[in-house]
């Protein structure tokens, strides 16, 4: 794979992890609040008290992990869970947002990929 292609996808990603991350903090993206089983999913989520900041903290590491280019292979595997539960969730409960949920895990796959040589003894 083109590591030129690589590099945009990896800063595109760490990207929108740092803004939707810190989103989870600063509250600057205006975010309309899910209505019927997304609604109550998410305020059961919340009602937890330390599942968003959590995973808010999370994307912002990870995203600046993967934009200053320092420890990728272990950010990608951190981010494989994160972004398989985001897009399940806009697949199961809120479907309009299912496109950008699908862009973070092709992006993330386009990256397990190009550093899959590092992570084949795990399945030796």
């Amino acid at each position: 794979m083109n590591s030129k292609f690589t590099m945009i996808v990896r800063i595109a990603l760490g990207i929108l992890l740092v803004v939707f991350g810190s989103n989870k903090f600063l509250h600057f993206l205006p975010m309309d609040a899910p209505s019927g089983a997304a609604g109550d999913f998410m305020s059961s989520l919340g009602a937890t008290g330390y599942i968003f900041p959590v995973v808010g903290i999370l994307e912002v590491l990870i995203g600046l992990m993967l934009l200053v280019k320092r420890w990728v292979p272990f950010a990608i595997i951190l981010l494989a869970p994160i972004s398989i539960n985001i897009l399940l969730f806009h697949l199961f409960l809120a479907i309009p947002g299912v496109a950008i949920a699908l862009l973070v895990v092709v992006f993330n796959g386009i990256l397990v990929y190009k550093h899959w040589r590092l992570y084949r003894p795990l399945f030796a």
